[in-house]
C-alpha cells in the first residue's frame, strides 16, 4: 500500500530490513543499480533502507523478496515454522506503520505473506493529515470503509468524500491520496487488492 517512512518508538519500530537487505543483494553480487531494476524501487530508497533512514512498505516488502528469490519473513528476519490452528496476536505484535509527519498511522492486519496479493490495514487519519501514494502495479485497486468521520480520496483526477458507513472502491495504479479534511480523526479500514 502507501509508500510511507516509518518513526516510532524501539518498542513499536517494525523489523529494520536494512542490514538483511544489503546482506542478500550483496549475496548474489548486485548492485544497487541492479536491484533496483529488477524490483522496480527506486535505487535512492533502496539506500534509504539498507541505511535504516527509511522502512519500506509491505508491498515493497514483497517486490524486494520476490526480485531477490526469497520469502517475505526471510527479509523481516522471521523464523518459519508451522503455524497453529488458531493464533491470536496481541495487539503491540500488529506492525504499525506511521507516516513521518506523524499524521497517518497504517496497522497492518494482513498475514505477511500474502502481501503483494491482498494487504489490509486498520487506518487512521489525523484531522488535515494525507496520506499520499505513487502509483502501484497496473491493476491494483484499493476498498475504504469508513468506520469513523471522513475522508477524501483522490486517484488520478476524480475524487470523492467518503463518510461513517460508506466504501470507496477506486484505481491505484495512478498517483492516489487519503486526505482528512474534519476537525476530528478519521479511522477507516484499508483493503488493497493486487493482480493475481
Amino acid at each position: 500500500m502507501p509508500r510511507t517512512s516509518i518513526v516510532k518508538p524501539a518498542a513499536r519500530q517494525p523489523p529494520r530490513v536494512g542490514a538483511a537487505l544489503a546482506a542478500l543483494r550483496q549475496g548474489r553480487g548486485l548492485s544497487l543499480a541492479e536491484l533496483s531494476r529488477l524490483a522496480g524501487v527506486s535505487k535512492s530508497m533502496l539506500s534509504q533502507i539498507e541505511r535504516h533512514q527509511a522502512n519500506p512498505t509491505v508491498a515493497v516488502v514483497w517486490r524486494l523478496a520476490t526480485a531477490l528469490g526469497v520469502g517475505v519473513g526471510e527479509l523481516l528476519g522471521e523464523e518459519r515454522r508451522a503455524g497453529p490452528l488458531l493464533a491470536t496476536l496481541p495487539a503491540h505484535a500488529t506492525p504499525l506503520l506511521t507516516s513521518l509527519d506523524g499524521q497517518c498511522e497504517l496497522r497492518i492486519l494482513g498475514p505477511i505473506e500474502l502481501a503483494g496479493q491482498i494487504e489490509w490495514y486498520a487506518l487512521t487519519v489525523q484531522p488535515g493529515g494525507t496520506l499520499a501514494s505513487q502509483p502501484h502495479e497496473p491493476g491494483s485497486r484499493e476498498h475504504l470503509s469508513m468506520h469513523a468521520g471522513a475522508l477524501d480520496v483522490q486517484a488520478g483526477g476524480e475524487s470523492a468524500r467518503v463518510r461513517r458507513g460508506e466504501t470507496a472502491r477506486y484505481a491505484v495504479d495512478v498517483a492516489h491520496s487519503i486526505h482528512n479534511p474534519g476537525r476530528t480523526v478519521a479511522q477507516a479500514w484499508l483493503v488493497v487488492l493486487h493482480p493475481g
